[in-house]
């Protein structure tokens, strides 16, 4: 059966979301023209059943790959298998694999509730709000299981990209890699990456951590007529995933690098006690051209 899809609707935009899917936001787009913000989910996309074919879904208890056939804690360690046919190590975490539940709605808000038990106890939330062009996402992490355990957050949207699509996200240092997409090394901007000023898109791909950011982002969509200024927190890294020849790219806010399970002093994680939580947000506000 198709998902079930939650809508919400303000003076300029439509927000669409499938809560079973991951607690995913399908659709994101102007009333006036259908014109897509987040990139489109077609009937198709819906059926393939996978947040990974639709337009932003949420990373808990980490973001993006974790090296070492898991990771060490105060109690020991805890082994993680691989979660995604596309890739030979354990990514995103757990809670874009699982449905979500409707906790609270309105006119203006949506709130979905997951309780996890993989890889360990913790409850999720996601709090989505849509006003006068502002679309506002509200993620939390509760820990739940007895022993500690680290914990990363991070948002995972798709944008589309057209000829002139232009990005602007201040960051001071990038983590190049491996050929396995790890980091090796904190490094200075290359031109073609310092996206301090408005900056075109790469022609080569680009799926890289960026470290020193302030949270602040513009997405230029000339050809559209419009443009995205967003605004993060609790999320002082980004990553930027352009894959060859697609009509999308991903700008994903994060708060810990990929693998910071296994870097030194893992940086952005937190160390969870049971009923600790963490939290971040990421706000995107629609202006035409």
């Amino acid at each position: 059966m198709p998902p079930t899809l939650l809508h919400l609707e303000d003076r300029l935009t439509r927000l669409s979301i499938a809560p079973e899917l991951g607690g995913s936001i399908a659709n994101w787009s102007l009333k006036a023209s259908g014109q897509a913000l987040l990139r489109p989910s077609d009937q198709a996309a819906l059926d393939a059943g996978t947040p990974r074919r639709l337009a932003c879904y949420p990373l808990a208890p980490w973001s993006n790959r974790i090296a070492g056939g898991g990771f060490d804690g105060p109690d020991g360690w805890l082994a993680l298998t691989a979660n995604s046919a596309n890739d030979p190590l354990p990514i995103h975490g757990s809670a874009w694999q699982q449905p979500w539940q409707v906790s609270e709605r309105d006119a203006t808000t949506i709130c979905l509730q997951l309780h996890s038990q993989q890889p360990f106890a913790y409850r999720a939330q996601q709090r989505f709000s849509l006003v006068d062009g502002r679309l506002s996402i509200e993620l939390r992490v509760t820990h739940l299981a007895q022993r500690a355990a680290w914990h990363g957050l991070g948002l995972h949207p798709y944008f589309p990209r057209g000829a002139r699509t232009r990005l602007c996200a201040p960051a001071a240092q990038v983590w190049l890699c491996d050929a396995a997409r790890l980091p090796t090394q904190l490094a200075a901007l290359p031109a073609a990456w310092d996206f301090r000023r408005p900056r075109r898109l790469p022609d080569n791909l680009l799926d890289n951590a960026f470290s020193g950011w302030d949270g602040r982002c513009r997405i230029i969509q000339e050809d559209a007529g419009y443009q995205l200024d967003c605004q993060a927190s609790g999320a002082d890294y980004y990553l930027v995933y352009c894959p060859l020849g697609q009509d999308f790219f991903c700008f994903e806010p994060v708060s810990h690098p990929v693998n910071a399970h296994h870097l030194p002093g893992h940086p952005g994680l937190r160390m969870l006690q049971p009923g600790e939580s963490i939290d971040m947000s990421f706000r995107l506000h629609y202006r035409a051209l």
